[in-house]
C-alpha cells in the first residue's frame, strides 16, 4: 500500500462535478443560455423527483484555518437579516423563472457557520422559501451545526420548519491539533448538542472528521475515532484535509506543509480509523462517508440512488440543485452556474433584480457522457460503457488510461465495464481522473487541487 500511495499521491479534483470548477468554459458561458438550460430541466423534473436547495450562510466569528470554504469573519450579527433578505430575493428571482411553484426534496443550510445566524433569523429564512414552494412527500432538509454555538432554541426552531438531519463538525478532540486549526471544541459540547439533537427527535445526526491535519498523529486518529464511538453518530464524513493555500481567503498559510503528516501516515490513518468504524457497525459510503445501517444514505447505497454533487453525497438524485447566497453553485444537469463570492456585489446585484451568477459552463454532450461515468465511480464503485449511451469514440483512450490501474489490481476491467476493488477504494480519485478529458487534453500548469491521498 505504502508504494502505491507514493505512486498515486498526486494532485487530484474530489469530483463534485464534472467538468470540475476549473475546467469550465467560461467564454461560451452565458446567464440566458444558463437559465434556458435550468428552465428546460425543471420542466424536465420538479414533478417527478423535485429540486435541492443549497443556502450558503457565509458568516463565522472566527477563523477555522483548516477551512476552504468562503466566508467572512466578523463579530457583527446586525449582518444576519439584510443577508436573509437578499437570499429571500434570490429566491423570488427562480421562483419567477421557473414559473410553477417548485418542489423541494432536499435542503442545505452549509456555510460559514450557519448557527452563526439566530435561530429566529433561520426560521424566518425557511418560511420565507416555502412561501415560494412546496415541500416534497419524502423531503429532507439538514444543516451544518457548529458545537460550540448550536443551541437548543436552533435545533428546536430548525426541527419545527422540518429538519431532521444536523452534522456538526468535530475535525478532531486533540488540543494541539484544534489550535493550529483554530477550532477548539470540547468533546463534552458535541456530546451535549449531539444528545440535544436525538432529544428534540433528529433522525439523523453526522460528525465530520478530518485526518491529516497539521500536527495530527495516529493516536490523536484513534482518540478521536474511540470518542466517536461512544456517541454513535449515525453518519460520519471521515476525510482528507484539503491543504490548498494558494485560495484566496483560507488560513492555511499559519502553517506549512512540513507541519503535516505525509501521504503513507494519512493513509495510515485512514485505514486505522476505518477499520476502527467498521468494528463498530459503519459501512463505507462512497468516498470518505460511513453510515449506521438504519441511516439512509446507506439505504440509497444499497439501493443504487447515491448520488453525489456540490453539497457532497445525497441520499437521491435532483436534475435540479440551486444554490442561493453568495459564492454558491447551481447545477441544472445540463449547465453549471456560480453566484458571485463577494457579498457586497452579491447583494448588489439582487437589489437590481439580477440573478447574481458570474460564471459558469454549459455540459457538451461529451461532458454528459463522462459526468454519468464518474458519478457512477463516486456512488458506487463501478461503470459500465456496454449501453450505447455510454460510450463514444473517446471510451478507447479512457481504456488505455485503466491498464495501469488494473495492474495494480485497483479495478477489474471487464468487456462492459469495470469495478473498483477493496484495494481500490482509497484511490477512487486517481481512478475517475483516468476518465477527465478535460484533465488530459490540459495538465494544469499551476497546482489547482488537493493530494488524492
Amino acid at each position: 500500500m505504502c508504494t502505491l500511495v507514493q505512486k498515486y499521491n498526486i494532485p487530484g479534483p474530489r469530483y463534485t462535478s464534472y467538468p470540475t470548477v476549473p475546467y469550465w468554459n467560461t467564454t461560451s458561458f452565458s446567464g440566458d443560455k444558463w437559465k434556458t438550460t435550468l428552465k428546460q430541466s425543471f420542466i424536465e423534473s420538479n414533478a417527478t423527483e423535485g429540486i435541492s436547495l443549497y443556502i450558503h450562510l457565509p458568516f463565522c466569528e472566527s477563523m477555522c484555518t483548516f477551512c476552504g470554504c468562503h466566508k467572512r469573519i466578523t463579530k457583527r450579527h446586525d449582518v444576519e437579516q439584510p443577508y436573509i433578505n437578499s437570499v429571500l430575493k434570490e429566491w423570488q428571482l427562480y421562483c419567477e423563472l421557473f414559473g410553477d411553484k417548485p418542489i423541494v426534496k432536499e435542503l442545505h443550510l452549509g456555510g460559514g457557520t450557519p448557527t452563526f445566524f439566530s435561530a429566529e433569523n433561520l426560521k424566518y429564512l425557511i418560511n420565507g422559501i416555502f412561501k415560494k414552494a412546496k415541500k416534497a412527500k419524502d423531503y429532507e432538509f439538514s444543516f451544518e451545526g457548529h458545537p460550540n454555538n448550536t443551541t437548543h432554541k436552533h435545533l428546536q426552531a430548525l426541527y419545527e420548519v422540518g429538519f431532521r438531519r444536523v452534522s456538526y463538525g468535530v475535525q478532531d478532540y486533540n488540543p494541539t491539533v484544534q489550535k493550529a486549526i483554530h477550532r477548539i471544541q470540547s468533546f463534552e459540547n458535541v456530546k451535549a448538542v449531539t444528545e440535544m439533537a436525538r432529544e428534540i427527535g433528529y433522525t439523523s445526526v453526522g460528525h465530520d472528521i478530518i485526518f491529516g491535519l497539521p500536527h495530527q498523529n495516529m493516536e490523536h486518529v484513534k482518540t478521536t475515532i474511540l470518542k466517536t464511538k461512544e456517541l454513535m453518530p449515525d453518519r460520519l464524513a471521515f476525510y482528507s484535509y484539503a491543504h490548498v493555500p494558494w485560495l484566496k481567503g483560507n488560513g492555511q498559510r499559519g502553517y506549512d506543509e512540513a507541519d503535516l503528516p505525509s501521504g503513507n501516515e494519512k493513509r495510515n490513518q485512514y485505514e486505522t480509523g476505518k477499520k476502527l468504524l467498521a468494528e463498530v457497525g459503519y459501512h463505507e459510503i462512497g468516498m470518505d462517508h460511513f453510515a449506521l445501517k438504519q441511516d439512509e444514505l446507506y439505504s440509497s447505497m444499497d439501493s443504487g440512488n447515491l448520488h453525489r454533487n456540490f453539497m457532497g453525497y445525497t441520499a437521491s438524485k435532483t436534475q435540479v440543485m440551486v444554490g442561493l447566497g453568495a459564492s454558491s453553485i447551481s447545477d441544472s444537469w445540463y449547465s453549471f452556474a456560480q453566484n458571485v463570492k463577494s457579498i457586497e456585489e452579491y447583494k448588489h446585484l439582487i437589489e437590481n433584480n439580477i440573478i447574481p451568477i458570474y460564471r459558469g459552463h454549459i455540459l457538451s454532450e461529451e461532458d454528459q457522457l463522462v459526468r454519468r461515468h464518474i458519478l457512477n465511480l463516486m456512488c458506487q464503485f463501478e461503470t459500465n460503457w456496454h449501453r450505447e449511451d455510454m460510450q463514444n469514440q473517446t471510451i478507447g483512450a479512457i481504456k488505455e488510461r485503466l491498464i495501469e490501474f488494473e495492474a495494480d489490481e485497483l479495478i477489474v476491467v471487464s468487456p462492459n465495464g469495470l469495478k473498483v476493488t477493496e484495494k481500490g477504494r482509497p484511490f477512487i480519485r486517481n481512478i475517475c481522473m483516468a476518465f477527465d478529458l478535460l484533465l488530459h487534453q490540459k495538465q494544469p500548469e499551476t497546482r489547482l487541487f488537493s493530494m488524492t491521498v
